[in-house]
């Protein structure tokens, strides 16, 4: 077979269209690498991972929007803030808040080990005590937590969203529940479809459902 057409191996249960964009994307670099194995090795939730195409897709943002405070919501083992603080520049900073102490000790070690921990301020505990305490304005929040908690957290960082802020909800399409009514009576899977559909009904913003991995939900404060 020509070289055109030899593709990676990912796993079967990846979509063939997803496959071929994770082959034209731009490959993790190996410490991101190394921090996929290790999430895999350390815990029973490794899908709670962000993933390549959403990594680089905050990157790019980032990267476009130039924000000087980041709020994430759900640090977990540090994939992502480690994308979104490499697309910040020297003046940016990035706060991310997780309530399970027994990963924490890896996202610190890969911080350190990206060299960017300087432009990361890590907090502990409850996000609902944690958000009033950081001081605003943000100019991007990125939310992956519990997601009966979705649109809690949404009320709760709105009034710190910088003028023309960005607001970035990971696993709005919940694995496809939102779609299935029979789905409803699971709480995680009616915190989505809740909050999917307070964005829709807010008139302070104007939003973007994107069918990338398991859906983000881009919302810009009017």
């Amino acid at each position: 077979m020509s070289k055109l057409f030899e593709r990676p191996q990912y796993p079967t249960t990846v979509p063939a269209f997803e496959r071929y964009a994770l082959d034209y994307t731009t490959q993790e670099p190996p410490l991101m690498q190394q921090l996929i194995r290790e999430t895999h090795l350390a815990v029973t939730t490794p899908g709670m991972l962000s993933g390549l195409l959403q990594g680089r897709l905050l990157k790019m943002i980032i990267q476009m929007l130039k924000p000087r405070r980041i709020l994430e919501i759900g640090t977990f083992t540090g994939y992502s803030a480690i994308y979104m603080a490499s697309g910040l520049d020297d003046r940016g900073c990035l706060h991310t808040i997780d309530n399970n102490p027994e990963v924490a000790h890896i996202a610190e070690k890969y911080f350190i080990a990206s060299g960017l921990r300087d432009k990361i301020i890590t907090h502990q505990g409850n996000a609902m005590d944690i958000i009033p305490e950081i001081e605003g304005p943000f100019d991007l929040v990125f939310i992956d937590a519990d997601k009966e908690n979705y649109v809690n957290y949404y009320e709760t960082v709105f009034p710190k969203l910088s003028q023309e802020g960005v607001i970035i909800a990971d696993n709005v399409l919940w694995y496809g529940k939102v779609m299935d009514a029979d789905a409803l009576n699971d709480k995680e899977t009616r915190g989505i479809a809740a909050f999917n559909l307070h964005v829709k009904n807010d008139p302070r913003v104007e939003h973007l459902m994107l069918p990338i991995r398991d859906g983000l939900m881009m919302v810009k404060k009017l």
